[in-house]
């Protein structure tokens, strides 16, 4: 009994002892991390404090920067346009007659003048020298009368005739004298009826389907024969909104109004032309003005019914300010753009839009020659330092082209004017 209770003290008394030295390890590990924390910390202060105040800097941000400009600027409104033909003529024939003869292809380009086809005319032929046998008996009778009149007159002043028998003759020479001309119209008449048989070219253009072939029977107002249509010169038709109507009418009475109209964004052949035509009401559905345009067409490019790309210049914006439209910036307080200072400092400068299209804007607000960053605007503050990646110059025409985003190819138009235009 005696020995159980030892074993029993002794090992409570193990227990104890090591409890004891995983507490004492486990504050020696603690005062071993503090002391190497506060050792970093002192290395740390030390080394800042070492290192001057003005050596501290901030690296400049790089941008792209370019000069604003001053010119002309051309107000330009682009739209889609149909090229539609001047005219369209249907060739009938003017007498019931069949047809002798077809001179042309289907698809044929024929100028003014030029011989289509030729009926058969032979009982116009026919009626021709019948009228023209009857106008020469006419004369034959003319000529006879006068001749008994002159005897009739003789014979009266030597009192051998009584008045009534001089008044039949020169009745006589009287209805003769109108059945002559009765006869030549007559003639005539059968001259034009024959001419029908040759049917010419009433315009120049390209002709459509043939409808007929020899020896068809047509007649007048019933058969079409071929259609023409007119392609050299040409019109474009497009559509204006209404609020640019007083512009283009304005443009037109002064003689500036330019429209030039190219196939498509690829084609750079951009022809010129010239308005023609201004519809007379604005169509209330949409609130739009039908506008045409007439173009030279030689080369035969533009087809009807092809669609077509319409630039408008109604006026011209003379000596206004342009800046690219990448260097616009949106603000609480309106639109502005950052302008390089001589220190290379970014200053935050408010601007008055007044024109947006193809990749530059008419702004007021701003000098010309002042250099305002068009890429990297994203990064800067009031006084950030920048370091331009290229010098400022003046904006090239290639520049400009590369910067025309938000000209769109769609059918609404790319002119964006304030209402202070």
């Amino acid at each position: 009994m005696t020995n159980k209770v030892s074993a029993a003290a002794i090992s409570q008394k193990d227990s104890a002892a090591g409890k004891g030295y995983s507490r004492m390890a486990f504050i020696s590990f603690l005062l071993i991390v503090l002391a190497a924390g506060f050792w970093f910390l002192r290395t740390h202060d030390s080394a800042a404090n070492r290192i001057p105040k003005n050596e501290v800097s901030v690296m400049p941000v790089p941008v792209v920067a370019t000069l604003t400009s001053q010119r002309d600027v051309p107000v330009k409104f682009k739209t889609k346009g149909t090229v539609s033909p001047i005219q369209i003529v249907e060739v009938r024939p003017q007498v019931a007659a069949a047809i002798k003869t077809v001179h042309i292809k289907e698809g044929q380009f024929v100028a003014k003048g030029e011989r289509l086809f030729t009926l058969d005319t032979r009982a116009e032929e026919a009626n021709l020298a019948k009228s023209a046998a009857q106008l020469a008996k006419t004369r034959v009778e003319l000529h006879n009368a006068m001749r008994q009149l002159h005897r009739q007159q003789e014979l009266f002043h030597k009192n051998f005739i009584s008045q009534a028998a001089l008044d039949v003759a020169e009745n006589q020479v009287e209805l003769l004298q109108n059945q002559l001309k009765f006869d030549e119209a007559a003639v005539q008449a059968d001259r034009v009826t024959r001419g029908y048989g040759e049917i010419v070219a009433p315009i120049a253009g390209r002709t459509g389907a043939i409808q007929v072939y020899p020896g068809s029977l047509v007649r007048p107002e019933a058969s079409l024969l071929v259609s023409i249509t007119q392609i050299d010169p040409i019109y474009v038709s497009f559509e204006l909104p209404e609020r640019e109507l007083t512009t283009l009418k304005q443009a037109l009475a002064k003689g500036e109004a330019r429209v030039s109209a190219r196939l498509n964004l690829s084609d750079k052949q951009e022809r010129e032309g010239r308005i023609v035509f201004v519809d007379s009401a604005v169509d209330k559905a949409s609130g739009t003005i039908q506008v045409k345009a007439e173009f030279a067409n030689a080369d035969g490019k533009f087809w009807p019914g092809m669609f077509a790309n319409v630039t408008l210049i109604a006026s011209i914006l003379p000596k206004v300010l342009i800046v690219p439209t990448q260097a616009l910036q949106t603000g609480p307080s309106g639109q502005f753009v950052f302008v390089v200072g001589e220190d290379n400092k970014a200053i935050p400068q408010g601007v008055d839009v007044k024109l947006i299209q193809e990749g530059i804007a008419v702004v007021e607000g701003i000098e010309a020659d002042r250099c305002v960053v068009i890429e990297g605007a994203q990064h800067l503050r009031a006084g950030t330092t920048v370091n331009a990646s290229r010098t400022c110059g003046q904006v090239s025409d290639s520049d400009q082209s590369g910067l025309r985003s938000d000209s769109g190819n769609n059918n609404t138009p790319s002119l964006s004017l304030l209402p202070s235009l």
